[in-house]
């Protein structure tokens, strides 16, 4: 049973690929871009690391328009950031051979997150199965897990190399001429899983 799940090469998504292995999944990684930068790379390393096969989808750039008009209307990247991950989750849902999608969403994450109903939509207008490996799991077991798996860079997000939608988010803001801490959090930190700990 093939899964194909979203990646950006941190603890999260790295951790939810590892649980799909481990139920018993063909595991595919997909990074999704919009073009404008390569930053999608850091999530290949990552994933020939850990040894996934892994592939770059490219979003239409009207995706990151829309989503940094949003951000700057509103002073903050909620809405942003969710309206990509759901038109990211529906991109890769809509292709062909697509049966299941998964992405690394956490119990406790507010934003990306779909809801029930959001959840069930996603199935039903595409006929696939969408798995949340970490929906049961709380911060504590998650962060247990990513510490007896993974070697984790953890950094500011505006200084670590990684491949989610924020940093293709923040480089437009920054090219209309809008500093991102102007928007996004100023303390805020994220990973970059930079391969397995010693397993022996």
């Amino acid at each position: 049973m093939k899964v194909y799940h979203l990646y950006s090469g941190g603890k999260d998504s790295s951790l939810s690929a590892w649980i799909l292995t481990r139920l018993g999944y063909d595991v595919e990684l997909v990074t999704l871009t919009f073009g404008i930068l390569d930053n999608w790379r850091f999530a290949r390393e990552t994933a020939e690391k850990l040894g996934f096969r892994h592939r770059v989808l490219e979003l239409p750039k009207e995706i990151l328009e829309k989503a940094s008009e949003m951000a700057i209307r509103e002073g903050h990247p909620n809405n942003a950031i969710q309206f990509i991950h759901e038109r990211a989750l529906e991109t890769l849902a809509s292709m062909r051979e697509v049966e299941r999608v998964s992405d690394g969403t956490r119990r406790d994450d507010r934003v990306p997150f779909l809801d029930l109903p959001k959840a069930r939509s996603l199935e039903d207008r595409f006929g696939v199965a969408y798995i949340r490996p970490l929906l049961g799991l709380g911060y504590k077991t998650i962060r247990e897990l990513v510490d007896r798996l993974f070697v984790v860079e953890i950094r500011e997000s505006e200084k670590l190399e990684k491949a989610d939608y924020e940093v293709e988010l923040r480089h437009l803001l920054r090219e209309r001429g809008i500093d991102p801490l102007t928007i996004f959090p100023r303390r805020h930190y994220q990973s970059r899983v930079l391969g397995w700990k010693d397993r022996g």
